[in-house]
């Protein structure tokens, strides 16, 4: 099997490729446009097993070698640059050093989603991105409101407080402001409520979202959240490294015996992250345990800690759910309507 390393870029590839012959490292620039790409690929007379860097924009690549009978492994970009010694970077090195790796057999490789769970991720960023386009909207709503002495919170959003709203005397651009948002924020109701749906019909194929939607707190967008970002549950040994992957874990610069531990580390996927602090707040609610945890967490270092604190032991208790044998108990419609609403701040 053919070995290449490849450093990819969203306009053209630099590889480099280890002939099993001569035990030459071929190294060689690819556009993509142009269809060179493809048509190298597709010239190798034996499969090849093509290691490159995560990145965002490269799945018509991953698509293309699957097409063609080669294998593509994807590394952790961080553990790939912190494995290189020298400080000079170039395309070149790079595409080396990952051939490097490959050959070696260190190359850190990543669990990949599938094509369905990457195209139902987007119907969760979808509906994560209008939501909070949704709330940009009432908040500036809300602030024309309180600039004219009304103060309503949520109460602006009942039939009497947008019959207030829309009652306001304002200037001719500002009335203009005001009528546009309201109709931006009527357009989006009703494809949020089919977005809805569909978050909800996509948890109820998934026993692994059917079983985390058990625990209080936790609806359908935050089970389905989690279940899609992390994968296989077997890749995490233990509850610690599930919350070092979503960035729950404190950051730390110890040193000669000093332990120095800041704010949570945030390196994970943000979005599941703002899920599982919103469902955190839920669940310290309905939960007796959390809800004792989260008023002493409050009353010693705040809410903002206390929130974050709940979200990390809530990820730990969906870790467990996960690992343990499936549950026959089905969630209640409660659980499903928290989740449906709780990232509208």
């Amino acid at each position: 099997m053919l070995i290449i390393g490849c450093d990819f870029h969203s306009r053209f590839q630099q590889i480099a490729m280890l002939d099993p012959q001569t035990g030459e490292v071929i190294e060689r620039r690819l556009e993509h446009e142009n269809g060179e790409a493809r048509k190298f690929y597709a010239g190798l007379p034996t499969p090849a097993r093509v290691g490159m860097e995560a990145t965002g924009y490269a799945q018509w690549f991953e698509r293309m070698l699957a097409e063609q009978g080669h294998q593509l492994w994807v590394g952790d970009a961080t553990e790939i640059r912190a494995a290189m010694v020298r400080k000079q970077k170039t395309d070149s090195r790079d595409a080396c050093h990952i051939l490097d790796l490959l050959l070696r057999d260190k190359f850190p490789r990543i669990w990949i989603p599938s094509s369905d769970e990457r195209d139902v991720r987007q119907l969760l960023r979808h509906r994560f991105k209008l939501v909070c386009l949704r709330t940009s909207l009432k908040n500036q709503l809300h602030a024309m409101a309180m600039g004219h002495g009304i103060c309503r919170k949520k109460k602006l959003w009942t039939p009497v407080g947008r019959k207030e709203l829309q009652g306001l005397s304002l200037g001719p651009w500002a009335s203009r402001r005001r009528r546009e948002l309201l109709d931006m924020l009527d357009q989006l109701e009703p494809v949020m409520d089919e977005l809805d749906g569909a978050v909800i019909q996509e948890a109820e194929k998934r026993p692994a979202a059917m079983r985390l939607m058990t625990q209080p707190g936790v609806g359908p967008v935050t089970a389905l959240a989690f279940v899609l970002t992390i994968g296989p549950v077997e890749r995490f040994q233990k509850s610690k490294k599930l919350v070092s992957y979503l960035g729950l874990n404190p950051s730390e610069n110890s040193s000669a015996g000093k332990q120095r531990l800041s704010g949570i580390s945030k390196q994970g996927n943000s979005m599941l992250r703002y899920l599982l602090v919103e469902a955190a707040q839920t669940a310290s609610i309905y939960d007796p345990e959390l809800r004792r945890d989260y008023q002493r967490l409050k009353f010693r270092r705040g809410s903002g800690v206390a929130k974050v604190a709940i979200a990390r032991k809530l990820a730990v208790r969906l870790y467990w759910k996960l690992r343990e044998q499936p549950s026959q108990v089905p969630p209640t419609p409660m659980q499903i309507s928290e989740d449906r609403c709780q990232v509208e701040i």
